[in-house]
């Protein structure tokens, strides 16, 4: 359910708690320097009048002093104004970033597998990037808006009480009732176009990854028409959002416009009543013309705050999402004696996987799960992790329960390797790394020659320092694996779990890694899970997952 505009900024807001002080000295500064704006047009009218004769009761001296001072003091408290505001602005974008990866990182791994990656990658960066318009043009021009109309308010009051009320009439209709109603009319549009975008980069992303196939199939043509395609999308939303920008301008010069030209009406009736002086009726208009711009800025911002406020309600979405299993911060930690699954259940919404499935993994035994694909043994070793818990039964570790285990603890005492291993466009050293980023060299080697790796490593030209590229797209699906598999032995965890382990390696490779496998059971537990006979030679017990169940 969509919240209201107003929830939304006021839960930005919140966010600013820490450097409201920057945000009053950036309020200040705005309403001085947007005083000493009107000043300098305010005196300059006056200026003209006394050079004509009129009495104004000031000289021509004073006048003068005064326009000067308050140009010079405008350029200081402007740059004031924006260098406080932009502060604020990129230090809230920078802890933005920071609790939108915590909260990644929290949700991870269960509530962002099925999230589009590019609409994630989207929201990181322009969403919080969008969100500058807010920080630093929308909260303190509003409140400069609002300070510098009340003192205008008094300003032009003071020469008629009439003319006074007329300037709030038209402070509040341009400043407030204009924005209400074209944000309203707008706000759709603007959660559309950055909903669109994000897709657009989603498909796009997903062209550059599949590059490859494209090209082998003969695909390109069709791809560039559906990015076409979606691009016009996205340009048509975006021209919509223009063209309702452009109503706005018009709706809130037409009101600039007419209430000055009714200030000027009032004027000449008081004038006509005796009840202001010429001067007091000139100052008065002169003044509520000048004076529109922080107002006007209020209003021009309904049409930014369109995609800021789509952006912010994004953001604040993911902040606030819950994820499937709470990290646990000050559980027990436990030396690992074996593992025990008692009688779990576990589906994906209405999709059952696993069925009152139990399961008892000895210490320093290699324990085996065979099955066809899409049979839960993936599932199992997730629930092994506790990436996600099951909706009946329960799962010991060492005769605790997995959940009165501390999070960081129990990734401690598990390692982990799927078939798909991600690698980092980083070093092929640092890649291994990952399991223990304090391990030496002379560590990361060893495991390294535990994979059946180590040869491949040093045929390249910079061994260990040899870049994987993104994605590892550099290395071939068995050389990313064996890579992983260093990248488990390093950490050295008392209890493996591997998903597939051997599916991109030849019988060569399978062999060696079998071996050392076999090799790691005097001082650690293994799971292995896989559909290949030949890899379960090694299991000293063999369980068939079939039809959701264990046998």
């Amino acid at each position: 359910m969509r919240r209201h505009g107003l929830r939304i900024m006021a839960q930005l807001l919140v966010l600013a708690g820490p450097l409201l002080p920057v945000l009053l000295i950036t309020i200040v500064t705005g309403v001085l320097g947007f005083a000493c704006a009107i000043g300098i047009i305010v005196y300059g009218a006056l200026a003209l009048l006394t050079a004509t004769g009129i009495t104004t009761g000031y000289s021509m001296t004073f006048l003068l002093t005064a326009i000067v001072i308050c140009a010079v003091l405008r350029g200081v408290f402007r740059y004031g104004e924006q260098m406080s505001g932009h502060y604020l602005a990129f230090k809230l974008l920078a802890v933005l970033r920071d609790k939108v990866l915590q909260a990644l990182r929290r949700l991870a791994p269960a509530k962002l597998e099925g999230k589009d990656k590019g609409n994630l990658i989207s929201l990181i960066t322009s969403d919080i990037e969008l969100l500058e318009v807010f920080y630093a043009h929308t909260i303190a021009p509003v409140m400069i808006g609002i300070i510098t109309s009340l003192l205008m308010v008094f300003f032009i009051g003071s020469y008629e009480p009439l003319l006074g009320w007329l300037a709030a009439l038209a402070y509040i209709t341009v400043g407030l009732f204009i924005p209400l109603l074209t944000s309203r009319m707008g706000r759709r549009q603007g959660m559309e176009y950055r909903s669109s975008f994000g897709k657009l980069s989603s498909y796009f992303l997903d062209s550059l990854r599949g590059m490859k196939e494209i090209v082998q199939y003969g695909h390109g043509e069709q791809q560039l028409t559906e990015i076409n395609r979606r691009t016009d999308q996205l340009d048509a939303k975006q021209k919509s959002l223009k063209h309702h920008e452009g109503i706005t301008r018009a709706i809130t010069d037409a009101a600039v416009v007419g209430f000055s030209f009714l200030m000027l009406l009032a004027g000449l009736y008081g004038m006509s009543k005796l009840q202001v002086s010429f001067t007091g009726m000139l100052v008065s208009v002169i003044a509520l013309f000048s004076s529109f711009g922080p107002v006007v800025a209020l209003s021009n911002l309904s049409n930014n705050l369109l995609q800021t406020l789509a952006s912010g309600e994004r953001v604040l979405s993911l902040l606030e999402e819950t994820p499937e299993v709470e990290e646990n911060f000050g559980g027990m930690s436990v030396a690992f004696t074996g593992a025990q699954v008692d009688k779990i259940t576990f589906a994906y919404e209405d999709q059952t996987v696993l069925d009152n499935v139990s399961l008892t993994i000895p210490h320093k035994r290699i324990t085996g799960i065979q099955g066809k694909s899409g049979s839960g043994k993936s599932t199992l070793l997730k629930l092994l992790m506790r990436f996600r818990d099951p909706q009946q039964g329960g799962i010991l570790l060492s005769g605790h329960d997995l959940k009165e285990i501390g999070t960081k603890h129990l990734r401690g005492l598990q390692s982990y390797v799927d078939q798909d291993t991600f690698l980092f466009d980083d070093t092929i050293a640092a890649n291994i790394k990952i399991g223990k980023p304090d391990a030496t060299h002379k560590q990361v080697v060893e495991a390294a020659r535990r994979a059946s790796v180590h040869d491949f490593i040093m045929t390249l030209p910079q061994g260990y320092d040899s870049r994987v590229g993104e994605l590892g797209d550099r290395l071939s699906g068995g050389e990313r694996q064996r890579l992983g598999l260093a990248r488990a032995f390093v950490h050295d965890a008392p209890l493996l779990l591997l998903d597939e382990p051997t599916s991109n390696l030849d019988s060569l490779n399978e062999a060696i890694i079998l071996k050392s496998l076999k090799e790691q059971q005097q001082d650690k537990t293994i799971v292995l899970v896989s559909h290949r006979s030949s890899t379960m030679r090694i299991a000293d017990d063999l369980f068939q997952m079939d039809n959701r169940r264990l046998s």
